[in-house]
């Protein structure tokens, strides 16, 4: 049995409203067109064959509307009965006017299939209009079509008929929709007023000249049925062109144009639910991307995976049951919008439903070709109140499913890389990284004869003449801007870390000169570490809390993996707490337009057999004005998914290749590590660029060395490796990261040329307490000995992790048990600070020069 039409429905609950309102507006048009009918019946015989010629083109007309399908406006259907109609009231008054469109009205209502109350309603609303506009024509001289010339009162009269006839029958179609759907007036009213005004205001403007025809033969107005046809067919190929728009031309499902339409319509319906209090006031919206859709158009040709795409697009259909819409988006994209939900369950009993149809297999001339998806939904109004919202998240949850090899997963914020607070994240961070190449760009030599440089940390380092260094100073730090405001003066000092060190009360400690480098530590001090913090407390080897210069006690470093040695991943790493601002200055106290400074940390790595510091880790950091400081492994995952990872490896190069210059010219030789990302191994260009530094600033390449990860030799290994190659042949040392986490370990460590590996600090970090880790690290020690390569280990945070290294036969430690990550003047200080020691016990102070054994 045939579902009966909805338009001839009242949804429950509204039915008493309605219904009054209908009531009153046929009480209303008897009331008008009473009298108006009664003389009708005198002066029917009267009338001319022109108003009968009108009266029957008016019936036949109506008996075939023109339907624009798909349309959800007001009044979506066209009456041609409304040019006649008009017409008559114009030349012969209200009475037969009426009398015809009721005829119309009941013929197109019996054509169409209305109900009975719906048929009543047209023909009342129909007369209600009729009646205004005939009492604006009986406002001017009397009857425009009288006889003689039109005057200009008779046209303002025509026009203020018009115009009354159109917002009489307007106004009451949009209030019967309002009242019987409850749907807002003014978005449903001014939707469809566009089309409204050019359909049936063609109609009325056309009437006055099918009156002025009938004046002069009735034989001239049939003519008007070839305009009538003309727009009729003109308005019938906009619709379809209008329909096709929203049509895909491969499977026949609306596109995304349609399904933008569709979703902000519901939308809309499922805010007024939800202010209802209804339980159905939910939206969901489903994400479908085929699997292995891209091997079947790459193994079997285009032609055969389109025949594929009709196919998984009929499967949808029979899954979804109006009023669900299915659509396609493009390539193997579909889209499914559900309507009326109570809660999420219900979207994924969908997509459990859509899941089963698409895993069996389509049969091809023969072949059966195995068709997957994954599915991401977004509810409304739990993931967004709007389409590009809700589709953002949608593609989000979709991206997940795939990530995690399931099927249906829904969205969650934590799932949301590419949020509008990471591409906030991203802007400033290409703005700092901009900012800091102009400076770069705008700096100059200094003189030749300067006898001192001044480091990016703020310390004065005497040039070593005797290193032959020519030195190109080509970084300049802005000068601060004096300020009368003694507010505004502190906000920019708590905006730039150097002028924050500069406001603090005691001087920053000098560089030590070469002969202080061998210095012993006087007998009082403990050794330790310069803390990240700012404070220049000691973490003693002995693992006891150490004190700070204000007396008070250092807690005891900590070994629950939330800081250390470890980096986060690519440039960024260890932990670090974030520097105490001077007084008087609050955190946050930034000007508005400032993104924060990138700065250089870095963590002393220690021959464990001598305690002599061989090298550092060059570690990036990020202190935002509004953020405070970022945390590593957020700023590299943000960058690393942009061309900003090319920015920003290209100012840690430049920064660490500078300070291992300053260094060199106060008389200190050191190796920096530096880690690298996968995106800056995909082409030789960080070679180049490395190979530029070295040679600009004159450092030796072997005090460089790279850091990659497993992960990033599985992206592309033939390029990664060519890359690697030539920065091996540069003289760059090259070492592999996180060893023991990634793939393929042992294949790497046969293939390239590598000098180092770095124990991962996740199984440092507990071998003191797991077996299974400990023997993880010996066995990794041992490996890398037998193929002769240096072994470094990261996470080291007690001296019991300390010994078991050293008995295992590890070359070099680095942790918070030696130091934490600081910035480069602060490493200084604390190297003047520190007494080397040696796993047996005592401190070696003794010897005066004390050179890396690598």
């Amino acid at each position: 049995m045939e579902p009966p039409d909805p338009r001839n429905l009242v949804p429950p609950g509204r039915a008493a409203h309605f219904s009054a309102f209908v009531a009153g507006v046929l009480a209303v048009a008897v009331l008008v067109s009473a009298h108006a009918l009664v003389s009708l019946a005198t002066t029917l015989p009267e009338l001319p064959a022109a108003f009968w010629t009108m009266a029957a083109l008016a019936v036949a007309c109506d008996a075939r509307p023109f339907l624009p399908l798909g349309r959800r406006q007001s009044s979506s259907a066209v009456f041609p009965s409304t040019c006649f109609t008009f017409a008559i009231l114009l030349g012969w008054g209200l009475g037969p006017a009426v009398a015809v469109q009721a005829v119309a009205v009941l013929v197109s209502g019996v054509r169409m299939g209305h109900a009975p109350w719906r048929t009543a309603f047209n023909a009342g609303q129909y007369a209600c209009a009729l009646a205004g506009a005939y009492a604006v024509t009986r406002l001017g001289p009397g009857d425009v079509f009288a006889g003689g010339p039109l005057r200009w009162t008779d046209i303002a009269a025509i026009g203020g008929a018009g115009v009354a006839w159109f917002l009489v029958n307007y106004g009451l179609v949009t209030a019967a929709v309002r009242l019987r759907f409850g749907e807002r007036w003014w978005p449903n009213a001014w939707h469809g007023l566009p089309f409204e005004l050019l359909s049936t205001g063609s109609l009325l403007l056309l009437a006055p000249v099918l009156v002025t025809a009938a004046r002069a033969s009735a034989a001239l107005v049939p003519l008007v049925l070839v305009p009538l046809f003309a727009v009729y067919r003109m308005a019938r190929l906009t619709v379809e062109q209008h329909q096709l728009a929203s049509l895909d031309p491969l499977t026949g499902l609306p596109n995304r144009k349609a399904l933008l339409a569709e979703v902000n319509e519901q939308v809309h319906r499922h805010a007024e639910r939800g202010a209802r209090g209804e339980p159905d006031a939910r939206l969901a919206l489903l994400l479908i991307d085929l699997d292995r859709f891209k091997n079947v158009n790459d193994a079997l040709g285009h032609a055969v995976g389109d025949r594929l795409l009709v196919e998984v697009s009929g499967r949808l259909t029979d899954v979804v049951e109006p009023p669900d819409l299915v659509a396609r988006l493009g390539g193997d994209e579909f889209a499914i919008v559900m309507t009326g939900l109570a809660d999420v369950a219900e979207a994924r009993a969908l997509a459990d439903q859509v899941v089963r149809a698409l895993a069996e297999p389509v049969a091809l001339d023969g072949l059966p070709l195995d068709v997957g998806g994954s599915i991401g939904i977004a509810l409304y109004p739990e993931h967004g109140e709007d389409f590009a919202t809700l589709m953002r998240h949608a593609d989000v949850a979709m991206y997940d499913a795939k990530h995690r090899s399931d099927t249906v997963a829904v969205y969650t914020a934590e799932s949301d890389h590419n949020s509008a607070e990471r591409l906030g994240l991203l802007a400033d961070l290409r703005r700092v990284l901009e900012a800091g190449t102009a400076g770069r760009a705008e700096g100059g030599d200094p003189p030749a004869h300067a006898p001192a440089v001044r480091g990016g940390d703020g310390a004065v380092l005497p040039m070593d003449e005797r290193a032959g260094l020519r030195w190109w100073s080509w970084r300049r730090r802005p000068r601060p801007v004096a300020q009368d405001d003694e507010l505004i003066a502190r906000i920019v000092t708590g905006a730039d870390p150097m002028l924050r060190r500069a406001a603090w009360p005691a001087a920053p400690p000098a560089a030590p000169t070469a002969e202080q480098w061998a210095r012993p530590v006087p007998a009082d001090g403990q050794p330790g570490s310069a803390r990240a913090d700012g404070q220049s407390g000691s973490a003693r080897a002995d693992g006891q809390p150490g004190s700070t210069p204000d007396g008070s006690r250092a807690g005891p470093v900590r070994n629950d993996g939330q800081a250390g040695s470890g980096r986060a991943d690519g440039l960024a790493g260890g932990g670090g707490r974030p520097e105490l601002l001077p007084p008087g200055v609050e955190r946050g106290a930034e000007p508005a337009g400032d993104v924060g400074e990138i700065m250089m940390y870095y963590q002393p790595q220690i021959a464990i057999a001598t305690g002599e510091m061989v090298g550092v880790e060059a570690l990036l950091r990020w202190r935002h004005p509004r953020r405070g400081m970022v945390d590593p492994e957020e700023l590299i995952r943000v960058a690393e998914q942009s061309a900003v990872m090319r920015l920003l490896t290209r100012r840690v190069v430049d920064d660490v290749v500078e300070q291992l210059a300053k260094w060199s010219a106060a008389g200190l030789r050191l190796r920096a590590a530096v880690n690298v990302s996968v995106r800056d191994l995909h082409t030789g260009e960080i070679a180049d660029q490395i190979a530029d530094r070295l040679a600009r600033y004159g450092v030796a390449p072997e005090r460089l060395q790279l850091e990659i990860t497993e992960g990033a030799l599985m992206a592309d290994p033939r390029r990664v490796l060519t890359t690697i190659t030539r920065l091996h042949r540069i003289g760059v040392g090259i070492a592999l990261d996180d060893f023991g986490t990634g793939y393929s370990s042992l294949q790497h460590l046969r293939r390239l040329p590598l000098s180092e590996v770095k124990v991962d600090r996740s199984f440092v970090l507990g071998m003191t307490d797991d077996p299974d880790d400990a023997a993880i690290v010996r066995s990794t020690i041992e490996l890398a000995k037998a193929l002769g390569l240096r072994v470094v280990a990261e996470g080291v945070e007690d001296e019991r992790t300390w010994r078991m290294l050293h008995a295992a036969g590890c070359d070099v430690a680095q942790g918070w048990f030696y130091a934490r990550p600081m910035p480069a003047e602060e490493l200084v200080a604390w190297l003047a600070r520190y007494r080397p020691l040696r796993p047996l016990g005592g401190h070696d102070g003794a010897d005066a020069d004390r050179r890396p054994s690598r």
